[in-house]
């Protein structure tokens, strides 16, 4: 035990020494606690339960649980959810991604749900119709409301190649359905060589792949707009009780906060079919991630987020720890605003029932929070362009504006985040030496 505490020790004292040499402030007595606990946890894929909120997860997830927002999750759930249908479809819904880790990421980018959704139908092809179904009904039931704005679903793979707009689709790749293609059921587009095509909800629905649900939120109480999506993990239970996933791959739950204890039930069930491998398969898709992320579409603040969940589960928990640390600096705010930047512009469709009065309060609210953890001339400049993104608010008819300024405002935001987390991230050896194998070895 004396051993296993020294070590401990030694690990807090190389955390606090990169820590200090950045100018970042540890909560010493806090990561040692965070240590001990994922030291006692080690190897452990047992669930733990939030007895006073009722919510549940793994228990090293529940760890980065803070249910200080959970009054907010749950209500915006309510927009996301799907409903259970008594004999014929089961639901579990969770948090995801960094509202599942509100303890340590103070300024969560988006409000990120993933949704269990298990099918009771005698076929595979029956289950299908149902999630068509059901996933077409909730769409058109959440177009738009006083607070919320319908914005993509995922549905379904292109049974060819096609131009949708000014975009090219390639077979195979997922079907973006905007709420005007919802509502009438299809999305006409047209082949390379001119010839009309037209993709229809009930033509793709025997192969529904990536099933995903994106929204604008407004929060009455904030005074700011969220992106919120719900991400499905759809499965079919035959009348025998084999369960198959819909799109051949049963999702673990490593990083997934359940909203209700009456879920367990349905949690329980899928969880005995997770695969053996589930880790192992789970760490390599994030480590595809992190190569993505350092090499193709550069974003630091994406990397570490990403590296975090795999150093806390591969025992690397030192470097976990000091990510932990990294994610609660104020100048990672700068990460949710380039996010809320998307958001806006997200919302600036025609018809949207999110406000012109709610956009314009979202970008005040962006503007204050730049000053604040901005000076110089990077303050000045990210200023202008949010003010010029509200001047654009003003003028319907200019949506190329308004994303012009949208981007350029992004674009200088991810590049502050960038050489943020990038220094940050270099300056502890362990993890600089991670990201240069991953870099290397992914080629």
């Amino acid at each position: 035990m004396a051993r296993l505490d020294n070590s401990r020790s030694e690990d807090l004292q190389r955390i606090i020494d990169s820590a200090n040499r950045l100018g970042i402030e540890i909560e010493e007595e806090e990561a040692m606690q965070w240590l001990t606990s994922m030291a006692a946890f080690k190897g452990s894929s047992q669930i733990s339960m939030d007895t006073r909120s009722g919510v549940f997860g793994h228990n090293i997830t529940m760890l980065d649980f803070s249910d200080k927002e959970l009054e907010y999750f749950k209500r915006v759930g309510k927009i996301v959810e799907f409903e259970d249908i008594p004999g014929k479809v089961e639901t579990a819904l969770a948090l995801s991604g960094s509202s599942a880790q509100s303890k340590i990421q103070s300024y969560p980018g988006d409000c990120d749900y993933f949704e269990r959704v298990n099918i009771l139908a005698p076929t595979r092809e029956e289950a299908c119709d149902i999630l068509a179904e059901i996933m077409r009904g909730k769409a058109l039931d959440t177009l738009q409301g006083p607070n919320y704005q319908l914005i993509e679903v995922k549905f379904g793979e292109h049974p060819q190649d096609i131009v949708v707009g000014n975009r090219e689709v390639r077979a195979g790749s997922p079907v973006s359905w905007h709420p005007a293609e919802i509502k009438a059921g299809k999305i006409e587009g047209f082949t390379k060589n001119g010839t009309p095509a037209v993709v229809n909800w009930e033509d793709v629905k025997q192969k529904p792949g990536w099933c995903k649900l994106d929204w604008v939120v407004a929060d009455p109480l904030r005074k700011q707009l969220a992106n919120a999506s719900n991400m499905l993990d759809v499965t079919w239970e035959a009348p025998d009780g084999e369960i198959t996933p819909l799109d051949g791959f049963l999702d673990p739950y490593f990083q997934e906060v359940y909203l209700e204890a009456a879920s367990v039930p349905i949690f329980s069930k899928l969880a005995q079919h997770v695969s053996a491998d589930a880790l192992e398969d789970y760490v390599s898709a994030l480590e595809r991630e992190v190569y993505k992320y350092l090499t193709k579409d550069v974003n630091y603040g994406k990397v570490a987020k990403r590296m975090y969940n795999i150093f806390r589960l591969t025992g690397k928990y030192s470097e976990a720890a000091f990510l932990r640390e990294l994610f609660d600096e104020p100048a990672t705010i700068l990460y949710q605003i380039w996010s809320l930047i998307r958001t806006i512009d997200d919302a600036y469709i025609p018809g949207s029932s999110i406000t012109h009065e709610q956009m314009v309060a979202s970008t005040d609210n962006l503007i204050l929070e730049v000053i604040r953890a901005l000076e110089g001339v990077e303050e000045t400049e990210i200023v202008k362009h949010l003010l010029n993104l509200r001047t654009a608010l003003a003028q319907p008819e200019a949506h190329a504006q308004l994303t012009s300024e949208a981007e350029a405002a992004r674009g200088m935001v991810i590049n502050i985040v960038n050489n943020f987390f990038f220094e940050r991230l270099s300056a502890m050896p362990t993890i600089k030496e991670y990201m240069d194998e991953v870099a290397i070895s992914r080629k």
